[in-house]
Formats: structure tokens, sequence, C-alpha cells
């Protein structure tokens, strides 16, 4: 197999120099909620604060900025599901040069306009991220434009990197970091640049269960494509992992864990509650990961990336119901019950004096499974907790109510 270029702490530190003030330091801010989970401090590397919404600005800068002038001439494509566009359009503009990028027909419409205001062209091609790839590599091929990786390139994981000279700077006792990982860009650079200089440090990659590549990769010692593509986490849904990073990856990181989409749904909603931050389902890969392994022992302090904030308002929305209901604060049944004057206002004010607030009500009369007197009122109620949804189901119950679940 032909030699695979690696990436030095040299070379990081290169990075940081050409970004320059382009990029902002992003803060460190401790998560009292998230450390209570764990049992030990954690901090939280705000990525999704970063310049058009995630790390990703930090390689592509790095990559563009280092292209010979020839190569600009002949712009630049890209793609992307969203925030590696946002971060070579932007990268592309500051330097002058024409860029064009690829994204698949589903991408999220802020990501759309916000690549589309930062000066790309943009074109919709697939339904995955690994499809615009093979279209925007053709489009390089025909016209001489410069195919710019999200993460399959050694400029991209040195500019990443950077990242990782920060959380040495601002948690110089880090005892493991933790990092959403897709391609690999990112888990590869923060690697490099923590594991040379404080090689003890755990490093430990995180992946949607439902986009996981590499476990299978890794097993294989060679990257090989998933076998299913099918989560929220549009930023971390790679279809096969990038050889540069790979082999980085391979070397330093000591493990590469996966999450549900429950938890990620749980983690963005405790983001929100309790830290106030927006992040995108795989910028909080890592919080999901540590509130599943509540019950691990843990080499502390940790410090989680938060890789991206850049999520549409309305996935936001239907992310939180699911956060809620896989957290326990939602609860949803039926109650067939005699069709009469009363019913629905007596089951309403059963549900109140449990103290749940009703959220959603919906007949139903005609089915056949109910008898010519009887009506199905589908309930939807917010709770407090597991143990509250249990005292309400206990409550109507005791009132004699039939409860059914689908």
């Amino acid at each position: 197999m032909a030699s695979v270029p690696t990436v030095t702490l040299d070379d990081i530190r290169a990075a940081r120099e050409t970004i320059g003030e382009l990029i902002r330091p992003t803060p460190l801010e401790f998560s009292r909620a998230v450390s209570e989970k764990v049992g030990t401090d954690v901090y939280l590397k705000c990525e999704n604060l970063q310049r058009a919404g995630s790390f990703k600005i930090r390689g592509a800068y790095t990559r563009l900025a280092r292209l010979s002038e020839e190569e600009k001439e002949r712009g630049v494509v890209a793609a992307s599901a969203g925030n590696h566009a946002q971060g070579v359009a932007l990268a592309a503009t500051t330097l002058g040069i024409k860029s064009k990028v690829y994204m698949p027909v589903g991408a999220a419409m802020p990501k759309l306009n916000a690549t589309r205001a930062y000066g790309a062209e943009i074109e919709q091609v697939g339904a995955t991220l690994d499809e615009a790839i093979v279209e925007a590599r053709a489009y390089a091929e025909q016209t001489g434009a410069v195919f710019i990786s999200p993460f399959d390139h050694a400029d991209i994981v040195a500019g990443q990197g950077t990242c990782g000279l920060e959380i040495l700077e601002q948690c110089p006792d880090v005892g493991t970091v933790v990092v959403s990982l897709g391609g690999g860009g990112l888990l590869a650079g923060i690697a490099t640049a923590v594991k040379a200089q404080r090689p003890e440090v755990m490093v430990i990659g995180v992946q949607a269960e439902q986009a996981a590549a590499y476990p299978m990769s890794l097993a294989a010692g060679r990257p090989i494509p998933a076998e299913k593509m099918a989560t929220m986490a549009d930023g971390i849904a790679v279809g096969r992992p990038g050889d540069v990073p790979f082999e980085i990856v391979r070397r330093l990181v000591d493990r590469v864990d996966t999450v549900s989409e429950a938890s990620l749904s749980r983690a963005m909603l405790m983001l929100l509650e309790h830290s106030k931050l927006v992040v995108e389902p795989a910028g909080a890969a890592g919080v999901a990961l540590l509130n599943e392994s509540a019950d691990r022992s843990w080499n502390g302090p940790i410090v989680v990336v938060l890789s991206g904030g850049n999520i549409d308002p309305l996935l936001m929305l239907r992310v939180i119901r699911h956060g809620m209901v896989a957290a326990g604060r939602y609860l949803q049944f039926r109650a067939v019950m005699p069709d009469r004057p009363g019913s629905l206002a007596r089951l309403i004010a059963d549900c109140a004096a449990a103290d749940a607030n009703v959220v959603e009500v919906e007949h139903t009369r005609h089915d056949a499974n109910l008898l010519i007197d009887e009506v199905d009122i589908f309930v939807q109620l917010e709770t407090k907790g597991p143990q509250h949804c249990q005292d309400v189901l206990t409550a109507l119950r005791s009132k004699g109510y039939r409860l059914k679940f689908t």
C-alpha cells in the first residue's frame, strides 16, 4: 500500500501560524451537570462558537492558504453536509478564491443559506456525503478546480489539530479528551497535538452507532465503508474513514465508542438546558457518551469537544421533543373511555391533579376495536422525569382508566 502522509506537532504549530487571527480560540466551559453525571470535572471545548459555527474553518483555511497561486486561480471544490461547506466558503472568500460546494439533497437549510452567504456556489446532489464527494471529485477532474477534502489531507488534519493545542493550554492537567468522529480529521489532529505533548492523556473518539465506520475499520486494520448510514448527526455521517486520519487514529487514539440516537437527543437537551449552548447532534456526541457511561471509571479532568452548533431550527424542535421523550419528560398513551359528556374533562383534570401538563389531545371514535359507545383518546403529557411518569400512570390506573401504549 502507498505511504500515507502523516502529521506532526510541528505541522500543527505551523498551521496555527497560518491561521493567524482568523480563527478565534474557543472558550473552555466547566459543566457542572455533566461533571455530576460522571463523578469528575468535565469541561466543554466550545467549537460550536467558532467562526462559521464549527471547527471546520481551522482545517479549511489551513488547506486553502497553502495552495499555490496557480491552484488558487483554478478555484476550489468541496463536498459537505454543511460545516465543511461553510468553512471552505468562508476561507475561500477571505483568500479571494472561487469556490463551489456539493451538498446532499437533504442538507439543512440554514447550512445551505450560510454557505451561500459566505460566497460559495452550491449544487445539491445525492442523499449522502459520500455521493456528494463523488460528484465534487468529478467536477475537479473536469474543470481543474482543487478538491478540498473534508478530512483526508494532512493540511486539514493539521488545521484541526490547532484545537488540541488550545485544549492543553486551557486545561493543562486534562486526563481525557473526548472527540466526535466522522471522517477523522478532528480526532486525528487533536490526538496528534495532545499525544505529542502528553502521551498519558486518554483520547477517545465517538461515532453515532447508526453511522459508525471506524470500529469495524480499526478491527480490520484498514478503512472500510459503514454498513448503514441513518443518523440525525449529519456532521459525522461519513461512510468511509479517510486514509490520512485513519492511520493517525489507529496509532494514537485509545478507543472509539458509539452512541445511540436517543443519547444524542438527551445530550443536546442537556447542553441547551444546563449550559445554554446550542449544539448540533454531531457536536453533542461526546456528551452523549459520558451520559451513557456514567458508571465507567474516568481519568479526569475530561475535556469534551462540542464540534459544531449549526442546526436547522426545525430539526432542533424535533430533537428537543425526542430528547424529552428519551429522558422521560414526555408521556403519551391512549385511554379507552365511555363516549359521554364530561369524560375528556375528567381525564384532563385527573392528569392535572397528578401534576402533569397536557400537551396534546386527540379523539378517535371510528375504530373497529372500539365499542359503539367508546372513544379512544390519545394524550401527550409533559412530566418531570421517569419517576413522575410512573406516578402519573399509577394515579390514572387507580381511577380505573384503561391505558394503551403504542
